[in-house]
C-alpha cells in the first residue's frame, strides 16, 4: 500500500512539474531577454556592485550586475529598447537594442543627433567605463595669460606695435613704393581746425569781434 502511494506521490509530481513547464513556456511565448557584461573598473569595491544598476528604457525594465559583471533583462517583448548602466560615480555609454517578433537581436550605437546612422555593436553587449562624474567645478585659478590677452591690454599694445612697425617697412620697401606713399601722404594732408576752438565756438557761442571807429562811424550813419 506504501508502495503504491509513493508511486501515486512521484507521478502527481511530474505531472505538476510537467505542467508547470507548459504554463511557464505559455506565458513566456513573445518574451525575450538582453543579456551583457559591464566591464568593472580597476578600483572596483563591493559598493560598485551594488551601487550599479542596468536600466532599460529609463529604468521601465531593471537588473543587477553580477560578481563576474554579467546581466540579464529577461521578459522583453519585440521592439526597440535603449539599455544604459547607472553608477552615482562612472559614466558608460548607452546602447540601443531592437528585437524582432522571432527573437533576432541587434545592437548599435545611440545616436540621439542623427538617428539613421546605424554603427553596429557586438552582442552580448559590453560595457566599459567612460568618464567619471564631476559633481564640483575646480576654482579657476588667475594667470597671467589672462592679463595679457585682455582686450584693454591688447588695444594698448597693438598701436605701440603699428607705430614701431610701419617705419620700418616703409624703409624696407623700394624707393618707388616709398614715393608714392610720400606723395599719398602729402596729398592727403589739410588743416584740421583745433578741437578747443571749436569746442569753445560750440559752447560760447558766436565769437565777438571788437568795434572799431570805422564801425562806429558806419552804424552812426545807418542810424541818421
Amino acid at each position: 500500500m506504501n508502495r503504491k502511494m509513493y508511486i501515486l506521490g512521484c507521478f502527481a509530481l511530474i505531472l505538476y512539474r510537467t505542467i508547470a513547464a507548459e504554463v511557464d513556456e505559455d506565458l513566456n511565448v513573445g518574451l525575450f531577454k538582453v543579456e551583457g557584461k559591464v566591464t568593472p573598473p580597476d578600483e572596483a569595491t563591493s559598493d560598485w556592485f551594488t551601487s550599479t544598476r542596468v536600466l532599460v528604457n529609463g529604468g521601465v525594465f531593471l537588473a543587477f550586475v553580477r560578481d563576474d559583471g554579467s546581466f540579464v533583462v529577461s521578459n522583453l517583448p519585440s521592439g526597440s529598447y535603449v539599455v544604459e548602466i547607472s553608477n552615482p560615480d562612472l559614466l558608460y555609454e548607452p546602447a540601443r537594442v531592437e528585437i524582432t517578433s522571432k527573437g533576432k537581436i541587434r545592437a548599435r550605437k545611440l545616436n540621439f543627433i542623427q538617428s539613421s546612422t546605424v554603427v553596429q555593436l557586438p552582442y552580448p553587449l559590453k560595457f566599459k567605463t567612460k568618464a567619471r562624474f564631476k559633481y564640483f567645478q575646480s576654482r579657476e585659478q588667475w594667470r597671467i595669460t589672462d592679463f595679457l590677452f585682455s582686450p584693454m591690454v591688447l588695444m594698448m599694445v597693438l598701436p605701440l606695435v603699428l607705430i614701431m612697425v610701419m617705419p620700418k617697412l616703409m624703409n624696407a620697401a623700394d624707393p618707388d613704393t616709398q614715393k608714392e606713399m610720400q606723395q599719398s601722404l602729402q596729398g592727403s594732408n589739410f588743416d584740421m581746425p583745433d578741437l578747443a576752438e571749436t569746442m569753445t565756438s560750440f559752447f560760447g557761442g558766436a565769437k565777438k569781434v571788437p568795434l572799431t571807429q570805422k564801425s562806429i562811424k558806419q552804424i552812426g550813419r545807418a542810424h541818421v
